[in-house]
């Protein structure tokens, strides 16, 4: 009886580490290397390299060690990690067919369905990017409005940080402000300040973008059917999403409502009407569904990263005061206190320009970019990436890289200004990425940063809080952004 039970017990043991040999060697075969194709460490049997950090700061050292193009396996899927100004500028410029398609990343996947402008690909993204550029010169960035719709909303701005008793956060308002000027564009309003409904949705969506980068949301792109049943940060993003988007589904009710096809006032009446036009062309996706997704890209694009910016911009003036005076100084020999700033002021004021681009450099607010995916078999520095392979670009090692910045780890606004104390452009400054992905807002960016910030300065002199020690290390999300702070503010 006892022989009995042992031969069992063994033949039960053999079977598993049968088994498990064979389901070893599967993973072997399956996730097995091209020739040529990027170095990396080594990855774990079934998991990959999901222990390894997916921050900014461990892909640095990695490409230390790797080179500039090294690859990491998270689960079975593979991504190709790009570093340095010569290996990106090839990669988005250069060879700009070869990255221009985004790869599915289930936890992004989920909400944005591959819609929109930021996630979608082929004949779909082509329509809908046209679309929004064309809807954004009409209403804004090729007329005056936009900059008058910009120069308003200073006002309540700093109308509101003088309403403030003592120290505050500056971080909602800086939110609600940027996002304001996005909102007059998709929906025709701008929304109060002390908007309660407004400011919840603000929130939700500066959680869900900061969950977004944390290691356990990331478990969900490598097991996404596990861990649709399992609890985490991945729950809150889906849950924050679907709040905001029952918000956008109000704002298009409230469209509809009164819509007036030959008298479109803003993003979504236009593309009420663009529905309209193209019934006959489904691929298109002009869709509800569609809508809803884009409105949602718009707003998260056009608030996030701008009012993150600002909230480094603020820290670094309070960090640096000799910086903000010079700063002030400039605005007080070309504005003055009598009038606001115009777009026509920014060639008249090149250390406030090179102040702002050293602002968008060391803030580093999207250090890694929205991951893209090789269209194409290709070749970069050498290695071979094969068609449909994941590739993330590492803005941050290009807006640090030691041979393109005389003092990378160092605020500098002498990095943006020539012998004579002119602006210089610099090649290797990518904030907003390059090529045919690069962020579609770029210039209402530009112009929001250049208003905001001077406008800010011209009314105020910032400081911190007595006995507040001002960090430099930000936080990392989805986005790098400051750890929340306090500050007080001065009239001038």
């Amino acid at each position: 009886m006892l022989l009995h039970y042992l031969v069992e017990y063994l033949d039960l043991k053999s079977c598993l580490t049968g088994f498990f040999l064979f389901l070893l060697l599967l993973d072997i075969i399956r996730n097995k290397n091209p020739p040529n194709f990027p170095p990396g460490p080594w990855p774990l049997p079934f998991v990959g390299n999901i222990f390894t950090g997916p921050d900014f700061k461990t892909i640095d050292k990695l490409a230390e060690k790797y080179g500039d193009v090294f690859s990491l396996r998270w689960g079975s899927e593979k991504t190709v990690f790009i570093s340095g100004h010569k290996m990106v500028k090839e990669a988005l410029v250069s060879q700009l067919d070869s990255f221009a398609d985004r790869p599915v990343i289930p936890l992004f996947h989920k909400v944005f369905k591959g819609l929109g402008v930021a996630l979608s690909n082929g004949y779909l993204w082509k329509n809908q990017r046209k679309f929004v550029f064309t809807h954004l010169r009409h209403f804004g960035e090729g007329k005056k409005t936009l900059e008058l719709s910009i120069q308003q909303e200073s006002i309540f701005l700093c109308d509101a940080f003088k309403a403030e008793q003592g120290p505050f956060e500056p971080q909602f308002f800086l939110n609600n402000a940027v996002s304001n000027i996005i909102s007059v564009l998709v929906f025709g309003h701008r929304f109060e300040y002390h908007d309660e409904n407004f400011l919840n949705i603000l929130r939700l969506d500066a959680e869900a973008v900061f969950l977004a980068g944390s290691a356990q949301s990331q478990l969900y792109n490598a097991f996404p059917r596990l861990f649709e049943y399992l609890p985490g940060p991945h729950q809150k993003i889906f849950a924050n999403y679907g709040k905001i988007i029952e918000f956008l589904k109000e704002e298009m009710r409230k469209h509809k409502e009164d819509w007036d096809p030959s008298n479109p006032r803003d993003y979504i009446d236009t593309f009420l009407l663009e529905m309209e036009k193209k019934k006959s062309d489904p691929a298109a996706g002009f869709n509800i569904e569609t809508l809803l997704i884009a409105m949602l890209d718009m707003i998260e694009a056009g608030t996030e990263s701008a009012s993150i910016t600002m909230r480094w911009g603020l820290l670094f003036m309070m960090k640096y005061p000799e910086i903000q005076k010079k700063v002030q100084a400039e605005i007080d020999k070309v504005i003055g206190q009598s009038r606001q700033a115009s777009m026509a002021d920014k060639p008249n004021m090149p250390y406030t320009e090179a102040v702002i681009h050293e602002i968008q450099r060391m803030g580093n607010v999207v250090p890694l970019g929205l991951p893209k995916m090789a269209s194409k078999d290709t070749v970069l520095g050498g290695f071979f990436i094969p068609k449909g392979t994941s590739v993330t670009t590492n803005l941050s090692s290009v807006l640090n890289d030691k041979n393109e910045w005389k003092t990378p780890d160092t605020f500098n606004p002498g990095h943006f200004l020539d012998d004579q104390g002119q602006f210089l452009k610099k090649d290797a400054f990518l904030p907003f990425s390059a090529g045919k992905r690069a962020c579609v807002g770029e210039q209402l960016a530009r112009m929001e940063l250049f208003l905001f910030f001077t406008s800010l300065l011209q009314c105020f002199t910032f400081s911190p809080c007595p006995g507040a020690e001002l960090s430099l290390e930000g936080q990392l999300g989805f986005t790098y952004a400051p750890k929340p702070y306090r500050m007080c503010v001065t009239p001038r």
